[in-house]
């Protein structure tokens, strides 16, 4: 078995793998019942495929320019899927999309609480609510 041989087995195989984690992702995305449920299958599962599908495609391509641009494929998902997964959770807990009360630690609301007395204190007025909350 010579290494084109090797590496193509082993692109197929990468490709497979990356295509049904990315199809598993899909799903849980469409059967999950809450935001950060949904949120977590959409960025952990995804960049994992996106990355095991970008190194079956350098395996089977084997083309060094196509190769690099597939790193930096997955150097981007790496770095805007969690920044895009924070913004997308935290806007969710401002809008009232996430039950608070079913998170473990929930440390957002003491920062929005500890903001909101600091806002207070500046300004001299009496905030019942804060924007954004529901």
């Amino acid at each position: 078995m010579s290494w084109t041989d090797l590496a193509d087995v082993l692109g197929a195989v990468c490709l497979v793998l990356g295509s049904t984690l990315t199809l598993v992702a899909a799903l849980a995305v469409v059967r999950f019942p809450d935001l950060l449920s949904r949120m977590h299958a959409a960025t952990k599962p995804q960049v994992l495929g996106l990355a095991l599908m970008m190194a079956g495609l350098a395996l089977v391509v084997r083309n060094p320019v196509v190769a690099w641009t597939l790193v930096l494929v997955v150097a981007f998902q790496l770095i805007t899927a969690p920044i895009s997964a924070h913004m997308v959770g935290r806007a969710g807990y401002r809008t009232g999309k996430v039950d608070s009360a079913a998170l473990a630690v929930d440390e957002l609301t003491e920062d929005l609480d500890a903001s909101q007395r600091q806002a207070e204190a500046e300004t001299g007025e009496d905030r019942d609510e804060r924007p954004g909350l529901a």
